[in-house]
């Protein structure tokens, strides 16, 4: 019996079954070979199967799997003062989940609970989860099967809508929730200016702004962390998918300003736990010891300066920030997912007409290459011959 057969469903299959993994390259249960130019949505900045992140999480399994939040630990401790030092300035307070979406979720209650407030404003193509809380300020309806939005009350502007904004927050409004760069939404940049004016106008309503880097940070975009190209400094900041190079842990990072907040507010069983801890230590050093954020940089201006040169007609535009890349198709991306799949290269969807890359940060030039011939290879042959097999958006 297949997988698909077992589980829920919820999870669109691919036609290859993965068996390991190692820096940016993935292997089926045959033995054969994929450049992985999608790191699981951007989970495996490290690259799979860092030898420093494994050794870590050997060597703690040993020592403490588990205990409660309520006892401190050392690995907790020393994560704690980690994620803080790589922060903005002035990020003081850390919780810790399991994922973006509980990251989220705690972000939106704790912004609740500071202000006395209901409201939240997000955006239009906004992703940031899909449980309760985070679903409501998510803007497809898809995610909730066509349903009305639940739970919190959510008002949605257009990305980049600066008047949208100053429209919107009003002395109701608890937070806005904005990620640096959209990335479900298919890789979209805010305008220059944006963001330090949505800084500067929540400043102005009492309203606190909540970054959602849970896809951009981690050194995606060519700094640790993508508030950091607008030199602004949110409220919260969320933290999730990278950060614990591949092991399940988040976290939603306090401004001083925010002070401490009350006992019993909120939990997690498992946020915090030993194994995640020490995965999120051995993670952040590695991207500072491998310089990731300026791979990205450095690897990413090459990336999108190649997709820009090549003459492909049914490209109809190529962005990105860092190793944050995507190219929006005139026409459906079906064809090109299956065509660079059939060519051992994994990239992902964005919708229906953008193929999305965010490949392991230790992804090296000449796969970055391989990428970009296999892409004009398929426009200029057989891409519409390629068999449907409908890849979907995460």
């Amino acid at each position: 019996m297949i997988e698909a057969d077992m589980d829920s469903g919820v999870y669109p299959k691919r036609p290859v079954e993965i068996a390991r993994a190692r820096g940016a390259t993935i292997w089926d249960s045959e033995g054969k070979e994929y450049l992985d130019m999608g790191a699981s949505y951007g989970v495996c900045n490290v690259g799979h199967c860092n030898p420093e992140v494994v050794e870590a999480l050997r060597a703690q399994a040993g020592e403490l799997i588990y205990i409660s939040s309520t006892y401190p630990t050392p690995r907790r401790r020393e994560l704690l003062e980690k994620i803080i030092n790589i922060s903005p300035p002035g990020m003081a307070r850390v919780f810790l989940a399991n994922s973006g979406t509980e990251a989220n979720e705690a972000a939106l209650r704790f912004s609740m609970h500071v202000t006395g407030r209901e409201r939240i404003v997000s955006t239009m193509r906004a992703f940031h989860g899909r449980t309760m809380a985070s679903l409501s300020t998510t803007w497809n309806k898809k995610h909730s099967q066509g349903n009305a939005r639940p739970g919190l009350p959510v008002d949605f502007v257009p990305y980049g809508n600066e008047e949208g904004l100053k429209e919107t927050i009003t002395g109701d409004t608890a937070a806005l929730i904005l990620e640096p760069v959209q990335g479900e939404g298919g890789v979209h940049l805010p305008p220059v200016g944006f963001l330090r004016a949505a800084r500067d106008i929540c400043t102005d309503r009492g309203t606190l702004l909540i970054m959602d880097e849970i896809q951009t940070g981690m050194a995606r975009t060519g700094k640790i962390f993508a508030v950091e190209h607008s030199n602004i400094v949110p409220d919260i900041m969320t933290v999730g998918k990278s950060l614990g190079g591949g092991y399940p842990i988040a976290a939603a990072v306090l401004h001083e300003n925010m002070g401490e907040m009350e006992r019993g507010l909120h939990g997690s069983t498992f946020g915090g736990n030993p194994l995640g801890c020490a995965a999120g230590c051995a993670a952040i050093d590695q991207m500072i010891e491998l310089d990731l954020a300026g791979r990205a940089r450095t690897l990413g201006e090459h990336f999108t300066r190649r997709l820009s040169s090549v003459d492909i007609p049914a490209f109809r535009d190529v962005r990105g920030l860092g190793l944050m890349v995507a190219v929006e198709l005139k026409g459906k991306n079906t064809p090109y997912l299956n065509g660079m799949l059939d060519r051992g290269i994994a990239p992902l969807p964005s919708g229906n007409t953008v193929i999305r890359f965010l490949p392991p940060l230790v992804v090296e030039k000449a796969q970055i290459d391989r990428t970009v011939d296999a892409l004009t290879e398929i426009a200029d042959g057989d891409g519409d011959r390629v068999p449907q097999r409908a890849p979907q958006a995460q």
